[in-house]
């Protein structure tokens, strides 16, 4: 197998992807921080979504000094105090007997 080249991409060039509607389930506040962030970025949480795991995917950070300073404020306006450490800690509270389906 041929290995890819690791120049980068022109920025300006458009790639047409296809993208697809997923059920993903996400912790609540940090879904709170991922849109407010998207949109102090002006992206779409999707956008933003995908810009992350690609970064992660090749080991690069994808976040800027910046952005991580407005991702900690928004971390603390939300009370995001999960960190990567509990990643695989999670477990799922149950639903208040209220918001239950029968």
């Amino acid at each position: 197998m041929a290995a890819q080249s690791q120049t980068p991409r022109n920025p300006a060039r458009a790639l047409a992807v296809q993208r697809v509607q997923t059920g993903l389930r996400i912790e609540k506040r940090l879904l709170k921080v991922v849109k407010a962030l998207a949109d102090s970025l002006d992206m779409t949480p999707g956008d933003l979504v995908e810009g992350v795991l690609l970064h992660a995917l090749e080991g690069r950070a994808p976040f800027s000094a910046p952005t991580l300073a407005r991702a900690a404020q928004l971390r603390e306006v939300f009370g995001l105090d999960l960190r990567a450490a509990d990643a695989h800690h999670l477990t799922e509270r149950p639903a208040p007997a209220s918001r239950r389906r029968a």
